[in-house]
């Protein structure tokens, strides 16, 4: 099946694409949660118009993203965990503990944008990546310190 994207897939294509899928991936995931519409005669036609509606969505939502790297920008988290011998955590720090450190500063970030390579094990200060956007990543700094 052909259909067109209204958003930006990253698998599959850029907004404004026409592709060719599976069909029961075009029926139940890309049409339903309103990522792409089917190709017909009349959407190819409107695929200009719907290209520069999207074309304008895609800009603001990017303009969005440089103000977020903008506040994110010397972001500090500072997490308190038990730590053990050699400064080892018993347990570890996840996207899901950084995104609350987050939310508690008044900055909300989907856990889904944190880019952790593997959960932290120690104490220490960390650089993560956050990626609002294709091609559009801030880095912020985590600390993780032993409780007292």
């Amino acid at each position: 099946m052909k259909v067109i994207l209204k958003e930006n897939v990253e698998s599959l294509g850029k907004a404004g694409d026409a592709v060719k899928v599976a069909d029961g991936y075009a029926r139940n995931y890309l049409i339903p949660k309103g990522l792409a519409i089917e190709a017909s005669s009349w959407s190819i036609k409107a695929l200009e118009h719907e290209k520069k509606r999207i074309m304008k969505k895609i800009e603001s939502e990017r303009k969005k993203a440089e103000l977020m790297v903008e506040k994110l920008r010397g972001v500090t988290c500072t997490l308190y965990r038990r730590a053990g011998e050699q400064d080892k955590l018993f347990g570890s720090v996840t996207t899901k503990d950084i995104e609350k450190s987050l939310v508690e500063q008044g900055i909300e970030i989907d856990r889904k944008m944190i880019i952790l390579e593997e959960p932290v094990r120690s104490l220490g200060e960390f650089p993560v990546k956050i990626k609002l956007q294709p091609g559009v990543t801030a880095e912020i700094k985590i600390t993780v310190v032993g409780e007292a």
